[in-house]
């Protein structure tokens, strides 16, 4: 469950005061308010072994992932639904794996690597029935914050107690401090960024692919993982002993990761930076392309990167386009076109077929051939679902929308048919 550093956000007073009263001290005076109070979950409990259980119906869905016949779904902060997706006509739901705090995860061979709040853990899921955790890195990942309800603030946070699994909302009555000043409470959402993570077209069987705004990728024998302000990279040759390398600072919040080639593409809340990978252990800045704040998947093809960005998220944004950017010059990106849109999220692209998730205005596929006139090479729109990410891969996409996960053949553009729909409750 990784959300941002509690100190980085725009700062929110949001205390009310209620009374004054004193106590058998006059000089003394408290508060009463009502607050968020954290409620934690041990570090011991946390680190239980992995269970699995049989499948069952998807409540709140966050990141998508495809590898081989398997089709990972993660249900936020519990852990992943695993679908048997060889015949994406009958997906078959055939195991959750509980992970606390799981956000997002990446799979090679028979290892998954998932987010256990603030540790890393790999397992062996050769056996999906009983997984089987083989390493864990402990606090590699920044203490995590769940969203909570805004009308409140914060209470303390004790990191001592264990990890937040959650909030109540209590009264609370406290000692006003000398000046009698009200403090400010800083907070974030939180929300999970979800990027084509990977080279498009058929996945490897080995590595697989991620939606487009996801934050671990694998590269070679290297596990990427963003948080906050980094990059962290970890040698995963023996994924029996995973070995973490540099973290790289960006001094930007840091959103997504799409690998084209050698070159890393990161997506962050004020722009993309691009690293070298050809020595996938030690990435190396090249370049930089900025914009107005906001949170913004990429996706990358032929020389031309697509990034979306929303306006009304917590990101700070205020228009919603789609921008292409010519990277003929990897080291001087410029923006080409800019495209009106709805409500942007996902995309992915194809062998020119580019796939955008515009929210409330639906899926909207177009022949991007020609990246100047894509406005006037739409093949196809849905307009009745509320699109949030898409993977494309082997003529096979998956969308992920506000009430389900949808499968379409697009082997024919000209003929688009709908394969399946795996239903849920809530998306984040």
């Amino acid at each position: 469950m990784k959300t941002r550093n509690l100190f980085l956000t725009v700062p929110m007073m949001i205390f009310i005061l209620i009374g004054m009263i004193s106590c058998k001290d006059s000089s003394v005076v408290y508060r009463k308010y009502t607050a968020n109070v954290p409620q934690y979950m041990t570090y011991d409990e946390m680190r239980k072994p992995v269970k699995s259980t049989a499948g069952f119906a998807i409540q709140t869905a966050g990141k998508i992932y495809i590898q081989g016949k398997y089709l990972f779904v993660n249900e936020k902060y519990k852990g992943i639904h695993v679908f048997d997706n060889s015949n994406p006509k009958t997906p078959l739901n055939i195991a959750f794996l509980n992970i606390p705090g799981n956000v997002d995860l990446a799979v090679r061979d028979n290892y998954l690597y998932a987010d256990n709040y603030v540790d890393l853990i790999v397992l062996d899921i050769s056996n999906l029935n009983s997984p089987l955790e083989v390493a864990r890195i402990k606090n590699i990942f920044p203490y995590t914050i769940p969203e909570t309800n805004e009308t409140y603030p914060i209470s303390g946070i004790d990191q001592t107690q264990g990890v937040i699994s959650g909030w109540l909302v209590q009264d609370i009555t406290e000692e006003v401090q000398d000046n009698g000043s009200l403090p400010y409470y800083y907070y974030d959402k939180g929300i999970g960024a979800v990027m084509l993570n990977g080279s498009s077209g058929t996945p490897s069987q080995t590595v697989g692919i991620g939606g487009s705004m996801a934050r671990f990728i694998i590269n070679g024998d290297q596990f990427y993982g963003l948080n906050q302000t980094n990059l962290q990279v970890i040698n995963i040759t023996d994924p029996t002993n995973p070995v973490a390398g540099s973290k790289i600072e960006m001094s930007r919040m840091v959103e997504t990761v799409f690998i084209d080639g050698t070159n890393l593409f990161v997506g962050t809340q004020t722009g993309m930076l691009i690293y070298d990978v050809s020595a996938p252990a030690s990435p190396v800045y090249k370049s930089e392309y900025n914009h107005f704040q906001s949170c913004d998947p990429v996706v990358v093809q032929d020389n031309y990167a697509y990034v979306t960005l929303r306006a009304g998220n917590r990101c700070g944004n205020w228009q919603n386009v789609m921008e292409v950017i010519d990277l003929t010059n990897l080291l001087s990106p410029v923006l080409v076109k800019s495209y009106t849109m709805t409500e942007p999220y996902g995309l992915g692209i194809d062998n020119k077929t580019l796939f955008v998730c515009d929210g409330q205005a639906g899926l909207k596929i177009y022949n991007a051939t020609d990246p100047l006139r894509i406005d006037q090479n739409m093949i196809k729109q849905y307009t009745d679902i509320k699109a949030l990410d898409v993977i494309p891969y082997s003529n096979v996409m998956i969308m992920i929308a506000e009430n389900g996960i949808y499968q379409y053949d697009y082997t024919d553009l000209q003929d688009i048919r709908l394969l399946s729909i795996i239903p849920i409750g809530v998306v984040i």
